[in-house]
């Protein structure tokens, strides 16, 4: 927890915080809810593996610590049962709450909303830098090796423990399909190349297991 409270503090004086602000209580807030028991991906652990991404390849980024605090908030509203890109909305607003009451300048403010909002579909345009050090970040465990993203998967299934079965199924291969359409998963070339044929064919073999698999047994 104290290293990850570091880096927070570290990314919120890069991006302007004022001397002085609470940013360590703030910290302590985000990490609360990263650590709801109703998580089982979207988790400090994930949180820690966007950062070690963004923190690796920063030099890629325009301004790295908007990226980092658009890290931190990504994903600290995080309800399931949630409609359609509400979660990501909702973050984006938190951070605007948590920035500005720390004194992070308006435009940085407005940027980590933007930058929290493109991961809701992860369609960033061609040459915005943090949008996409920061998208490749989010998806990065989609090129890990085969049984570590079927335990993100298995993970995934967990948070929806509240779906029926054939319904998961359904919602969770027009997810998949929809990450297979995207004309690329990861778009700087350092991780582009390593990442994008690893991703899509994990991706590919769990919608097949999906759309595989017949019916639960009673």
């Amino acid at each position: 927890m104290a290293d990850l409270l570091d880096r927070w503090r570290a990314a919120a004086r890069g991006a302007g915080a004022k001397p002085g602000a609470d940013t360590t209580r703030a910290g302590e807030q985000l990490l609360s809810r990263w650590r709801e028991p109703h998580r089982h991906y979207h988790t400090a652990v994930h949180l820690t593996a966007v950062l070690d991404v963004v923190d690796r390849h920063a030099g890629l980024a325009d301004r790295a610590d908007l990226v980092r605090l658009a890290a931190w908030c990504h994903d600290a509203v995080y309800d399931p049962r949630a409609a359609g890109d509400a979660n990501e909305r909702d973050s984006a607003t938190l951070a605007g709450t948590v920035l500005t009451e720390l004194g992070v300048p308006a435009p940085a403010v407005a940027e980590v909303r933007r930058l929290v909002l493109l991961t809701a579909g992860h369609v960033v345009a061609p040459g915005d830098r943090d949008g996409e050090l920061l998208c490749d970040a989010d998806l990065a465990v989609l090129a890990a090796p085969p049984a570590i993203y079927d335990r993100y998967a298995a993970a995934i299934r967990r948070e929806y423990a509240h779906v029926p079965e054939p319904a998961f199924r359904v919602g969770r291969a027009m997810v998949l399909t929809g990450l297979l359409a995207l004309p690329a998963l990861f778009r700087l070339p350092p991780l582009a190349g390593r990442w994008e044929q690893p991703a899509r064919n994990n991706l590919r073999r769990e919608l097949a297991t999906l759309t595989a698999a017949g019916p639960p047994a009673d």
